[in-house]
């Protein structure tokens, strides 16, 4: 199959690029390098370096594409707060162009990817597809947007359309950005620095964890999957952690001590976040494979900056 990717040169894009490169598939990737680096990607990879809502260029980049998975996007939670009106022109916006150039070319299948986010706080877990949605935050409020115009400009135009909603996914060469990173490298870099690991409240809140190949598996399977159209898909791990039951695990993966301290004025978001991946089962017959104890491990001994000093000396 003819694949073109947004975001390739992102954590998920890249993995996902290479993954169906390796396979045997055309793949045109899309990045405009703000968070993205093209040396992830393989070789026959066909990257090209652009904005989401050039449509242009996306009509060239679209001619003869059967499926095309759209992972470009802000993703930042707390940056999203700052800065509303850029999710929204890029997580809402470049998702109608890339739609609109869709239509114009005849392409006919998109994969979004969508967030966890979208939930919001609820009181009943596990999430299903059917719990109405209640966003927090600029970033999920654009996802959820996102989601609504893909489906109804797809039906409008007869565009299959399938919108994967991942969890809080994690794996090797996952981005730290200086502010705000996310909380598995996080973790994993301090510990392994002798720092100290800072949790937001009283760390009680939990997550749902799921391992960067997990999540390839699903998008791929979304692609050709035969009875996802119009659908909104979990993907997590279906296992629910506390961030200090993460914390515990970091440590122990590491073989490490180090402090804990706790924050308790800032808003640790949401207090319990777990997916029910049922639906995914049934539709994509998708079944994670990796554990966070053994996610863990594997981002300890593939990722150089979160292992031990002391290991490097041994």
């Amino acid at each position: 199959m003819n694949f073109l990717i947004t975001g390739a040169a992102g954590f998920l894009g890249s993995a996902l690029s290479n993954r169906l490169a390796r396979e045997g598939h055309l793949v045109r990737g899309l990045d405009d390098l703000s968070a993205g680096d093209p040396a992830r990607l393989r070789p026959d990879v066909h990257f090209t370096r652009g904005d989401v809502a050039d449509r242009p260029k996306l009509w060239t980049l679209l001619q003869d594409i059967d499926c095309v998975y759209h992972l470009a996007a802000r993703v930042s939670v707390p940056e999203s707060i700052l800065y509303p009106r850029e999710y929204n022109a890029v997580n809402v916006g470049g998702t109608v162009s890339l739609m609109e150039a869709m239509r114009d070319v005849g392409v006919k299948r998109v994969v979004l990817t969508s967030s966890g986010a979208v939930y919001g706080t609820q009181k009943e877990q596990p999430l299903s597809e059917a719990t109405p949605a209640d966003p927090r935050s600029p970033y999920a409020v654009s996802k959820l947007s996102a989601e609504h115009y893909v489906r109804t400009i797809g039906a409008l135009w007869g565009i299959e359309t399938v919108a994967l909603r991942v969890f809080n996914a994690y794996g090797p060469s996952q981005p730290l950005p200086p502010s705000h990173p996310p909380v598995i490298p996080h973790f994993l870099r301090q510990a392994a620095r002798g720092g100290s690991l800072v949790l937001h409240g009283k760390g009680n809140q939990t997550r749902d964890f799921v391992y960067l190949d997990d999540v390839v598996d699903a998008l791929v399977a979304a692609a050709t999957a035969p009875t996802v159209d119009r659908q909104v898909i979990n993907i997590g791990s279906g296992v629910e952690t506390s961030i200090r039951e993460l914390a515990q695990s970091v440590i122990e993966t590491l073989g490490v001590e180090a402090e804990w301290i706790y924050i308790e004025d800032q808003d640790p978001g949401p207090s319990r976040m777990c997916a029910d991946i049922s639906l995914a089962h049934q539709k994509l017959g998708y079944k994670p494979r990796v554990s966070l104890e053994a996610g863990l491990a594997l981002m300890a001994a593939k990722d150089t900056r979160f292992q031990h000093p002391k290991a490097e000396l041994e």
